[in-house]
């Protein structure tokens, strides 16, 4: 936005699709140099469901990418919360379309085999330790 350039997705939807994966292909090899647990906000599996949502056809690269750059299998997943959702500059999205992404994008995860483990409706504090409890063990 800052810059004036199309890969918005009220602008060029399939370049922004095509950005979104490039930066989580990025965040996924970099996390590897990191040491100890990295969390990460999304992954390759929301720009498939992106394209689904905006009726647009799922690139086979972009299928190969989800299928071959992996995340820990359990993933947690942020239902759309009416009571606190607002919209900005940045964020479009009225609440239905939050919805309809969130069921796209879930879908797509458990499409991958992914185990989905939704957040709690909480403060930021009970989700952190809730996210730390779930994750407390070996393997997870």
């Amino acid at each position: 936005m800052a810059i004036g350039g199309p890969a918005l997705p009220w602008r060029e939807r399939s370049l922004f699709a095509e950005l979104m994966l490039s930066w989580e292909l990025r965040s996924w090899h970099a996390a590897h140099n990191e040491p100890g647990r990295v969390f990460f906000d999304r992954g390759a599996p929301d720009t498939i469901g992106y394209l689904r949502l905006c009726g647009l056809r799922v690139p086979d690269h972009i299928t190969s990418a989800a299928e071959k750059f992996r995340y820990a299998r359990r993933v947690f997943v942020a239902p759309p919360w009416p009571e606190i959702f607002t919209q900005d500059e940045e964020r479009r999205q009225t609440l239905d379309e939050a919805e309809r992404t969130f069921r796209s994008v879930t879908g797509a995860y458990a499409e991958l085999g992914y185990d989905l483990v939704p957040l709690p409706l909480a403060a930021v504090d009970e989700r952190v330790r809730f996210v730390l409890d779930q994750t407390a063990s070996p393997g997870t």
